[in-house]
């Protein structure tokens, strides 16, 4: 059955890295992802997912349309507070258990998963300066993870890169860059491997009048940087949702000029997912 199993991901691999728009622009998620938190695109019709804290330590795989096709228990694994995830070329998955919004975690770690061979291995880390950040987004990039902070609504909007090696041990993060956005907080990121173009989701969450939730969207896109420093590169803004209380979690590249982002359940909302155009 194992074998069955190790066979079925090296043909989804197969299928090739360089991922096509989905079929559909919009499309619902399966309930398994009511806290859907980290996507990571293989191809235009086999994508990972995973939840945020509180579900089982599973990876879901779904179609372009968002049809659940597998699911996998990482075993030894917990998911205190998995907030996104990404993937190497090699097809490696990477989960980043780094969540920690109460600034209190004794351990930081990102799980690495290979489909292929099953094998689960962990990246431990530190930060230099023996304060504690919250971090929701991060990808692969040359060897290394590229972790972003969220920062702290309503008041805090600067997220700060750190940058730690894709090597199975304990790391101490080193610090890159920092950058202000204008009144947004990062909850996931990717980077285009083809351009080096990166993306930096967010939100900012208020209540009108007090009582009535309002949430707004951004995707950041980040181009022309110094090697190794995306916070510095040049910056341009798009709205993707600025009326209903949704808040997007996850968002991968899917080909050149599309990312797909991806919201959490909410009391009238399924957990769905939509195609964005990135704006010239």
């Amino acid at each position: 059955m194992r074998h069955t199993v190790v066979f079925f991901f090296w043909g989804l691999l197969l299928l090739g890295t360089s991922a096509l728009p989905a079929q559909d622009r919009r499309f619902k998620l399966p309930n398994e992802l009511w806290e859907v938190s980290g996507l990571a695109i293989v191809s235009a019709d086999s994508l990972w997912w995973h939840n945020d804290g509180g579900d089982q330590a599973r990876l879901l795989l779904t179609n372009g349309s968002g049809r659940l096709l597998h699911s996998v228990v990482l075993p030894g694994a917990r998911n205190i507070d998995w907030e996104d995830l990404t993937i190497d070329p090699s097809g490696r998955l990477y989960v980043g258990d780094f969540g920690d919004n109460a600034y209190r975690r004794p351990e930081l770690l990102v799980y690495r998963y290979d489909p292929a061979s099953g094998v689960l291995d962990s990246i431990r880390f530190r930060y230099p300066d023996g304060k504690r950040y919250n971090v929701e987004g991060f990808f692969w990039h040359r060897d290394s993870l590229h972790l972003f902070t969220k920062g702290d609504l309503p008041k805090d909007f600067v997220t700060h890169h750190f940058a730690l090696p894709a090597a199975v041990g304990s790391h101490q993060a080193q610090w890159r860059d920092s950058l202000v956005l204008p009144r947004r907080v990062v909850t996931a990121a990717a980077i285009q491997a083809e351009d080096g173009r990166v993306v930096l989701l967010s939100y900012y969450y208020r209540r009108l009048l007090g009582f009535i939730p309002r949430s707004m969207a951004s995707v950041f896109v980040l181009e022309d940087y110094p090697d190794g420093h995306y916070l510095r590169g040049r910056l341009r803004h798009q709205r993707i949702s600025c009326v209903i209380a949704t808040q997007y979690e996850s968002i991968d590249f899917m080909g050149t000029q599309y990312v797909l982002a991806a919201s959490e359940k909410t009391v009238f909302i399924r957990p769905r997912a939509k195609r964005v155009r990135l704006k010239d």
